[in-house]
This record gives structure tokens, sequence and C-alpha cells, in this order.
């Protein structure tokens, strides 16, 4: 496959991912604040089965999409306001997350298991950054930052780190098997 080509396809992966986040994002479960969606679960699938950079690079196409105006964040919401709001920390957290997990699944094995975990420093590292940002923007105490922006997003976090790991180990597989996306060696010998 030529250079060009390869751009190509990473490109449209990369966008893929993007619209699935923007789709799940809008699968949420109202909270006064920040409301529980099915975003961080697109970037757990997006980073097991894309990889530290492209996962990070879908998750970044996915909040500049939003930053410009397109409504692909939670409740069709999108613009800059968003980003500098209350939930703007966990959009941004969202492309560290995707690195962080791709990475951890790097340099170990792309396992179910491995997954799960990359997927859990995921979600805390979303929590993370979101945290610190609702904090701010809100002027909030670091109590009230927690129990608005950590607390309610636990349990549901561990559940979709669990299906991110699933889903995305499966649908790695089969795309390393149709040529689709490159394969790490181990995964391509075993």
């Amino acid at each position: 496959m030529n250079e060009k080509s390869k751009r190509l396809r990473i490109l449209l992966n990369c966008s893929i991912f993007a619209a699935i986040t923007a789709i799940l994002a809008q699968i949420e479960i109202p909270l006064p604040l920040i409301p529980i969606s099915g975003q961080t679960l697109a970037v757990g699938i997006a980073a097991t089965v894309l990889g530290s950079r492209q996962g990070a690079l879908a998750m970044l196409c996915y909040a500049a999409i939003g930053a410009v105006g397109i409504p692909v964040f939670a409740g069709f919401s999108g613009g800059p306001q968003v980003l500098v709001g209350p939930s703007g920390g966990y959009i941004f957290g969202f492309i560290a997350a995707a690195y962080i997990t791709g990475l951890i699944l790097e340099k170990t094995r792309f396992t179910v298991r491995m997954a799960l975990i990359a997927n859990i420093a995921g979600m805390f590292v979303t929590l993370v950054f979101g945290t610190i940002q609702l904090k701010i923007v809100l002027d909030l105490g670091w109590n009230a930052a927690l129990t608005a922006g950590v607390y309610p997003f636990l349990i549901v976090g561990f559940i979709k780190a669990y299906l991110a790991s699933l889903i995305g180990i499966i649908v790695r597989q089969r795309l390393i098997q149709a040529k689709l996306i490159n394969g790490t060696q181990r995964e391509i010998a075993s």
C-alpha cells in the first residue's frame, strides 16, 4: 500500500470513529451538571481498535467537528462554548484517554484483559480532565467537583470499560483479518 493510500485509510478510520462517538454521544442519562453518555464507550472502542495515535486523532477530529458548531456533543450540542463550559474538560480528556488507552495496549497486548485495564485507566484520565475543568468553570470546591464530576460516573464507567474492551478487541481482530487496519507483530503472528 502506498503512503497516500495509507494516509487516506487512517483518515477514514479516524472519521468513522469520530462519527461513532457523535452517535453514541446522543445516548444519555441526564444528571444535574454532566450527563452520562455513550461518548466514553466510543472513546474506549476507538482506542482499543485503532491504538494510541489514531484513537487520539479520532477524538481530536470529534472535538474539532463539535468546536466549529456541528452538534455532535451530548444533547446535540456543539460550538466552542461547550469546550470552555462545564463539560468541556471531559471532551479534552477523550483525546488524552484514547492516547493512554491505546498506548497501554500497544506496550502490552491487545487482549480483552489488557483492554479492560487500559480502558479503566482511560476512564480515570477522562474523569480527571473533566473534573478539573468542572471545578474551575463552576468555581466548585474539590468535594463538590468530585461529587458532580466523578462519583456518578464510576459504576457505569466500569461497565463501559468492559464493553469497550470486548467490542474493541473483537472489532480490531476482524479489521486486521480484513486488512483494514494494521495489527502488531504479536497479533499478526497469532
